[in-house]
């Protein structure tokens, strides 16, 4: 491990111009952040994780698409090696360090934080924001309220 950091920003460009796309990548900025206060508070919350592993070792032309999972039984491991990250500084070998399920347990345990859903949600990463926008968010969104969970953590990787 170097001690320097990763330079995200220029590696993602060289990835989508080495892929073929004719546009430079263009990160998602919204004027109106669409967050809100809790309508209630945590404790009293039930919490669905979306994380943007997969539930299996895609490969990088495989079709992506929003999956679910159990919490109540998560799967050992969790797959990213398709997407671009930092391989040389990490790994996916210890679920803890990217899918928090024992620390939110915890929290429940501790009455911090009211439920888990009984589902967790994979969002596929994709070059088009109009695709994640249109069409991959409003069916994770779908999924979290059909879990009836009132607020999401998105765990990014």
């Amino acid at each position: 491990m170097s001690g320097q950091p990763v330079p995200y920003m220029a590696r993602t460009r060289r990835y989508y111009e080495a892929q073929g796309f004719e546009r430079a990548y263009v990160w998602a900025h919204f004027e109106d952040v669409p967050f809100t206060p809790l309508a209630k508070p945590l404790a009293e919350s039930k919490l669905a994780v979306v994380s943007t592993s997969a539930l299996y070792d895609r490969e990088a032309t495989d079709p992506r698409y929003v999956a679910s999972g159990s919490m109540l039984q998560p799967p050992p491991r969790l797959y990213a090696n398709d997407l671009a990250w930092a391989k040389n500084v990490t790994h996916m070998h210890d679920r803890g360090s990217y899918f928090p399920v024992e620390p939110l347990k915890g929290m429940v345990d501790d009455g911090r934080l009211g439920a888990l859903s009984e589902r967790f949600h994979c969002a596929p990463t994709e070059y088009s924001q109009r695709r994640t926008r249109e069409s991959d968010a409003p069916e994770i969104l779908q999924r979290v309220r059909v879990d009836g969970a009132d607020i999401a953590l998105l765990v990014p990787l």
